[in-house]
């Protein structure tokens, strides 16, 4: 067993604080070089900041990274706690967009960290994915159904809330769309990195001041600061 897992799944006993699973499965191919890998990178590391200064979300909130570019998807981040993994990861762009692989990769991720909480008694909020692209995926076709099939059963299943959101005039909203069935995508205004993930924080800080199967109201009217439809 590594020892980042050791060091996880003891962090379940000793703090065993309800914990908000939040992934986030994020396009770093090619055509997202210079600025917006660079907005993307900023609005990551406020993210963190912002969790990391709530002492609730600090407690509950696990963070998880999976990327997608080059030639395939990549986890960066596993699910655990900001005070376990304080420091945001540095993004770079480069290559295909591999999604269906990357969703899959998530999902699974997701599963593994639900089985470790039941495994030692800890709740768990319903996780939250988010899905940011700026183009259209490129990876094995296969993987990419089966990643719609898995995140639209495990929506309809009230198991996981699932934010797809395009960037660019180039992501295709259309695909991302497949993935919500709740919902329809959101299209990131000009590139607002920043204020998605200062929304992104506020919602996991109140999800995480919420109780475990409670339905948490989604702040809609702050989705106006960042993003349209």
């Amino acid at each position: 067993m590594d020892n980042n897992l050791l060091v996880r799944l003891e962090d379940l006993v000793n703090n065993p604080t309800a914990r908000v699973p939040v992934c986030l499965c994020l396009d770093t191919s090619g055509s997202m070089d210079g600025q917006p890998i660079n907005e993307l990178n900023e609005g990551v590391r406020l993210f963190y900041e912002a969790i990391k200064e709530d002492e609730t979300a600090l407690y509950s909130a696990e963070i998880s990274i999976v990327i997608f570019g080059g030639n395939n998807a990549e986890c960066i981040a596993d699910f655990a706690s900001l005070e376990l993994q304080p420091n945001a990861p540095k993004l770079s762009a480069g290559g295909m967009t591999p999604m269906g692989e990357a969703v899959n990769m998530a999902l699974d991720l997701i599963e593994r960290r639900k089985d470790e909480y039941k495994d030692r008694g800890v709740d768990y909020y319903q996780p939250w994915l988010v899905l940011m692209t700026d183009g259209e995926p490129n990876g094995d076709k296969s993987e990419l159904s089966r990643a719609i099939n898995r995140t639209v059963e495990t929506v309809n299943q009230k198991k996981l809330t699932v934010f797809p959101i395009g960037i660019g005039a180039y992501a295709d909203m259309n695909v991302l769309g497949q993935f919500s069935p709740k919902r329809p995508p959101l299209k990131l205004q000009g590139l607002k990195f920043r204020e998605f993930f200062a929304w992104l924080s506020k919602s996991v800080s109140k999800t995480s001041q919420s109780t475990p199967g409670e339905s948490v109201k989604l702040d809609v009217e702050g989705i106006k600061g960042w993003g349209e439809l």
